[in-house]
């Protein structure tokens, strides 16, 4: 009686079992038919500019096939040839935020992609320069420099109608293509054989020309003629490449070896400097070493002054501490490599400071402003200044301007 008892409670168990497992795949299965397919997300972007030994760049010649890349772009996405597939025609421009020759072109080039683009014509510009060996003096017709965030900033404000694609950490698609100068343009055909190679026009300010070379290679390839000047040279700036960063160290270990010098100050001296008797844009910043912002944005302040030093552009700085502490304004100055013209205001009145410098000036600090010659003041800023506005005032102000 207990045998049989025993393997009742067993039976039952087994079909008890199966029947959990039943269920269990079915639910297993009802809920992989709701479940959506998973998503490839892309992975996010982060700069990472990295050096290299130098080699030997050589230019794409005529007939060689358009060389694949994997690039991201400034709007998020990453780019590779296939995705420009469906083009008739596939133009790709090396270009650069700092340099004054691209700039001058930007605007032909999206003029080119308004007229062009109905026609199958594809336009992509690619950044290849390394932020490593950017200069800060070379960026004297900029408010950028040539890095991704920058190119982020440059294609947004100036709205480019095209895929705007960072090659700087690598430099691989340069590499590849090997554009001169910036900006280099490459023509490519319905089988992505190179057709055109070179300048987009002959005339380089802007309103001189309308991008004549190459929109007569475009009209050439969509019309199935032959170029009639596949190969012309392209002017601007050189290309940026990465083991040019020994350069940039040495210039800035020259600045770092520069004087610092520091002398005394007056009222009547604070107001000429104000008049501003030069042929200079004169940027004056009144700080303090005890002041958190002062001593935040001057570094920047710094950088804008070796951006622009080369152009009509001088940096003053007026410390308002107390004459008795010359040493520890010097200290800060050479720590901040600031070789410029300082001063150190010599009274403790610190409101016949603020009345020399600008009867608008509350008495805050910072306070920065930018007189032209002849004393107008065409920036007046309290506290931290936003440097990219005040290069962008500075680039835009007509004794300085983008373009040569």
């Amino acid at each position: 009686m207990c045998l049989l008892t025993l393997r009742l409670m067993v039976n039952k168990i087994r079909w008890q079992a199966h029947i959990v497992c039943l269920v269990v795949l079915g639910i297993v299965v009802f809920c992989s038919g709701c479940t959506e397919p998973t998503k490839v997300v892309e992975e996010e972007f982060q700069s990472s500019p990295q050096r290299r030994p130098e080699v030997e760049v050589q230019t794409l010649e005529i007939g060689a096939v358009a060389p694949d890349f994997r690039l991201p772009g400034v709007d998020g996405k990453w780019y590779t040839l296939d995705d420009f597939a469906d083009a008739k025609v596939l133009v790709v421009v090396f270009t650069a935020n700092h340099c004054p020759t691209a700039q001058a072109y930007e605007e032909r080039i999206k003029a080119v992609v308004r007229d062009y683009s109905e026609k199958g014509v594809q336009v992509v510009a690619i950044s290849s320069n390394s932020p490593l060996a950017l200069l800060y003096e070379e960026c004297g017709y900029t408010d950028l420099g040539d890095t991704f965030e920058d190119m982020k900033i440059r294609a947004r404000d100036h709205e480019f109608n095209f895929p705007y694609l960072y090659d700087g950490d690598t430099q691989e698609t340069a590499l590849r293509y090997g554009p001169v100068a910036t900006p280099h343009a490459f023509v490519f055909d319905g089988e992505r054989r190179l057709r055109y190679t070179g300048r987009i026009d002959a005339s380089e300010k802007p309103g001189t020309a309308n991008a004549e070379d190459l929109r007569a290679a475009l009209d050439a390839v969509l019309e199935d003629r032959e170029v009639a000047a596949p190969v012309t040279k392209a002017f601007g700036c050189s290309i940026k490449w990465s083991w040019k960063a020994d350069w940039r160290e040495r210039v800035d270990r020259e600045w770092a070896q520069q004087p610092i010098t520091l002398e005394t100050i007056d009222a009547d001296g604070v107001r000429r400097l104000m008049e501003n008797e030069s042929d200079k844009l004169r940027l004056i910043n009144v700080w303090a070493t005890w002041c958190g912002p002062c001593v935040v944005e001057f570094p920047e302040l710094v950088v804008i002054h070796r951006m622009y030093k080369g152009r009509p552009f001088e940096l003053v700085t007026v410390s308002s501490d107390s004459p008795e502490q010359e040493g520890e304004v010097l200290k800060f100055l050479q720590q901040h490599q600031a070789a410029v013209r300082n001063y150190l205001f010599d009274s403790e009145d610190q409101y016949a400071l603020v009345d020399a410098i600008d009867p608008d000036w509350s008495g805050a600090l910072p306070y920065t402003v930018l007189v032209e010659p002849g004393g107008k003041v065409v920036y007046r800023h309290e506290g931290l200044i936003d440097p990219l506005v005040l290069k962008r005032t500075i680039v835009d102000h007509p004794m300085i301007g983008r373009y040569y």
